[in-house]
């Protein structure tokens, strides 16, 4: 399998969703996995499962999926915790986890030699991924 196709457009947080306001670092699409550097820039950064930062990795309670695209220096939205329809074909049921590509989705099988398990949520549906991110600090092996 590949990275999860999400269309921006479709992006839409659920009843209930917790939402971080703050500046996007770089371009960030909605959708995307993004991180809060707190160490440089203190702006959503994409995250990045074999990045050399445990921070892009996931290892921050400031993780989430962004509501909106945003150009670096725009304001931008994040999803923290709780439901998010991504207009992407998921499998309920399924565990998806922070892609090495940044910013991306996988499922675990993605997942090879070096880069970091970051669950960032569990699909409840075709469409919709509950949002609720857990760094493990494992790399793959």
């Amino acid at each position: 399998m590949a990275d999860i196709s999400i269309t921006a457009s479709a992006v839409v947080a659920g009843n209930g969703a917790a939402k971080k306001t703050g500046t996007a670092g770089a371009a960030i699409a909605a959708g995307d996995i993004v991180y809060l550097d707190t160490v440089t820039t203190g702006k959503w950064q994409l995250a990045d499962s074999d990045s050399a930062s445990a921070e892009a990795r996931g290892q921050t309670a400031n993780l989430g999926v962004a509501l909106n695209s945003a150009a670096a220096n725009q304001p931008v939205v994040v999803l923290v915790s709780g439901p998010v329809t991504l207009g992407a074909v998921l499998t309920a049921g399924v565990a998806y986890y922070l892609s090495d590509t940044p910013g991306k989705l996988c499922p675990v099988a993605d997942i090879t030699g070096g880069d970091y398990y970051t669950l960032i949520g569990l699909a409840a549906s075709t469409s919709v991924l509950n949002v609720d991110p857990q760094y493990s600090g494992v790399a793959s092996p």
